[in-house]
């Protein structure tokens, strides 16, 4: 039996894949998403008729869909719908986010549809393209209008008296990696190059060897 030789380069990936969400978010990645990441990703690939969230419902993952792809619209390349960004955030929900993120998360969603409804008299999903982009960016602005949270305040196991970091910050860091961890990403905007046959961009933690932080 011969070892996969894939393994040593995706690793690569995947920490490069953290480094340039890193670097666009201006400061550390969360630590759940560092975690949820080399431990390997658990979201199914299936047919979009087929595939069932497990953290949202169907009308949080088309809401988490479409706020994805205004962030990394599809342009000559892929969008992040199109990645599949939306199954790594609900995989990411599931698996690797403690309770108190993952409800914190879902009420950000909620917060949304809330702001939406005050500004544009509709929920996001009913509003006009260019109000949802318009709402996007004031949700940006105020995420990133203060210096990011240091990694070891945003999750200690998930204890309700550390700072919370604000949702569109992680939903923008979630949408980031899950996009550059996607086989879209890595062929399309980090120029992975595997061996001939089929890409997997789970890696195991088991391959990774020891915790790597951004």
């Amino acid at each position: 039996m011969t070892r996969n030789p894939r393994g040593a380069q995706e690793t690569i990936d995947r920490r490069e894949a953290l480094r340039r969400a890193a670097l666009l978010l201006g400061g550390a990645l969360a630590a759940p998403t560092v975690a949820g990441v080399l431990a390997g990703c658990q979201a199914a690939r299936v047919p979009d008729g087929a595939w069932a969230p497990r953290a949202l419902s169907r009308a949080q993952a088309e809401l988490v869909a479409a706020m994805a792809e205004h962030i990394l619209p599809e342009t000559d390349t892929p969008g992040a719908r199109a990645a599949g960004v939306h199954r790594f955030i609900d995989a990411m929900l599931a698996e690797s986010f403690p309770p108190s993120e993952r409800e914190r998360f879902l009420a950000g969603l909620a917060e949304v549809d809330a702001r939406a409804g005050r500004t544009s008299g509709h929920r996001f999903l009913q509003c006009a393209p260019a109000d949802q982009r318009a709402l996007l960016e004031v949700l940006d602005r105020e995420a990133f209008a203060s210096p990011p949270v240091p990694l070891s305040t945003t999750w200690r196991g998930g204890t309700s008296d550390e700072p919370a970091v604000p949702f569109f910050r992680t939903m923008k860091e979630l949408t980031l990696v899950g996009y550059y961890t996607s086989e879209i990403g890595a062929t399309r905007e980090l120029h992975h190059a595997p061996v001939p046959g089929r890409y997997d961009g789970c890696v195991p933690l088991a391959q990774v060897g020891r915790t790597w932080a951004v």
